[in-house]
């Protein structure tokens, strides 16, 4: 059984916890897209665990841990990562595979983040200026990047980085006035990069096929949300990289038809980081209420998420569009204490109801929600361990979000703890 489990909304859904639980019952997880702006938590009993790069299973130690090639990796970050795990008793070695092919996010591509979206003035974007945009250009471009393959033949790689260094500080001064960076600086991060990390390089792909062969369970692991994607999220308010299901192909090598099901991850309400737009938000005492119990602060920035209703119609769209089978929704807990509960049901523009999620921005701007109000739930719900033991609104709220998105919701969250789960099958 191959399995894949992606964010349906803008990302911070709960997909670590996800993960890490399923992972108990898959021999691989694999990172397929997305970069060090990621984050995912996991929870064990009083122990967190904040990811960026690694795939959430590292938690668990006898599974293996793929970072594919559709991720663009931060070494320095992953060795905080790894060093991280290291001093609380976990290890890699022999566990962590990163594909060669995977491209390398390096100081020059956070500086050119940093001066772009300050360029930007109220038109910025909203990135985690963590340099993945420019590092996923240099991919696309190609004269100008660098793969992981690149820290295994230093000798080469020196004469090719003062290069990519020549011609970045060409631009930097150009357009912005800026420092310039010092290629001999940044080679000598990367000798210890290469030092640290070429026992976990090798060709993934080959890796990944030869296991799904011999018969593992592989468990995929999507980054952000596909609300995110690049293609078919609220562009340009996106991420670099298809963060829907539909990057999982050509994010690790292997087809869509080697998946056997595809697992949508939800909030029990909205949120999104960063600018946007977002029909179902509430900017006043609910949507603050929302942000503190549900500890709705940025993973990877800190930044305080933007909280709204639940919308089914992103969800639905999401969905759709990635071949979803059942659905995890977490952050129910968060919900109690609300005397009612909305959903957003539909949208109109200028009157006429809207039949699919509108990711042209300019339209969805024109959105006006439809909402059906639910009474809401006092009880805390954080030690339900069954559907049944969950209050009647709360059973009601679920069975209402899978009659409109006409998906089962199968993994249900009552807390951030591993324990803290409602399996429905």
């Amino acid at each position: 059984m191959n399995t894949c489990v992606v964010g349906l909304q803008w990302g911070d859904e709960g997909k670590g916890k996800v993960v890490d639980i399923l992972a108990e019952k898959n021999d691989i997880v694999v990172r397929y897209g997305g970069g060090a702006n990621a984050g995912h938590t996991v929870v064990i009993g009083d122990k967190k665990f904040a990811l960026h790069l690694l795939p959430s299973g590292a938690i668990r130690d006898k599974t293996i841990c793929v970072i594919a090639n559709g991720v663009v990796v931060d070494p320095e970050v992953l060795l905080e990562e790894i060093d991280g795990l290291a001093q609380r008793g976990i290890t890699l070695d022999g566990r962590l595979f990163i594909s060669e092919s995977a491209h390398i996010v390096l100081d020059y591509h956070k500086a050119e983040d940093k001066l772009r979206e300050a360029s930007l003035g109220d038109n910025k974007i909203g990135t985690t200026v963590r340099g993945i945009g420019p590092c996923y250009s240099d991919k696309v471009g190609r004269s100008y990047a660098v793969r992981m393959t690149d820290l295994l033949d230093l000798e080469n790689f020196k004469d090719k980085l003062e290069k990519i260094v020549n011609y970045k500080n060409k631009i930097f001064a150009a357009l912005y006035n800026a420092e310039l960076i010092k290629a001999a600086e940044i080679f000598e991060k990367c000798k210890i990069y290469s030092k640290r990390l070429s026992k976990y390089i090798r060709n993934t792909t080959e890796y990944l096929h030869q296991e799904i062969e011999s018969g593992k369970n592989i468990l995929f692991e999507g980054a952000q949300g596909a609300l995110l994607d690049l293609d078919h999220g609220t562009f340009p308010y996106v991420t670099s990289s298809n963060a829907s299901s539909l990057g999982v192909g050509p994010g690790c090598g292997v087809p869509v038809q080697m998946i056997d099901k595809f697992i949508g991850v939800v909030k029990a309400y909205t949120t999104r980081v960063g600018a946007g737009p977002f029909p179902s938000e509430l900017n006043d005492e609910i949507g603050q209420y929302i942000r503190d119990k549900g500890h709705e602060y940025g993973t990877t920035t800190g930044r305080p998420r933007r909280c709204g209703w639940f919308d089914t119609m992103v969800v639905k769209y999401a969905a759709k569009i990635g071949g979803i089978n059942e659905i995890a929704m977490m952050h129910l807990d968060t919900l109690a204490g609300l005397d009612e509960i909305k959903i957003c049901t539909g949208y109109t523009i200028d009157g006429k109801e809207v039949k699919m999620f509108p990711s042209n921005i300019d339209r969805l701007a024109k959105v006006k929600c439809r909402f059906e109000t639910l009474k809401g739930f006092s009880e805390e719900i954080t030690q339900a361990a069954d559907f049944n033991k969950l209050p009647k609104q709360g059973q009601k709220y679920i069975r209402t979000v899978e009659e409109i998105i006409d998906l089962p919701v199968t993994i249900i969250g009552v807390g951030p703890g591993r324990s803290q789960t409602i399996f429905r099958k």
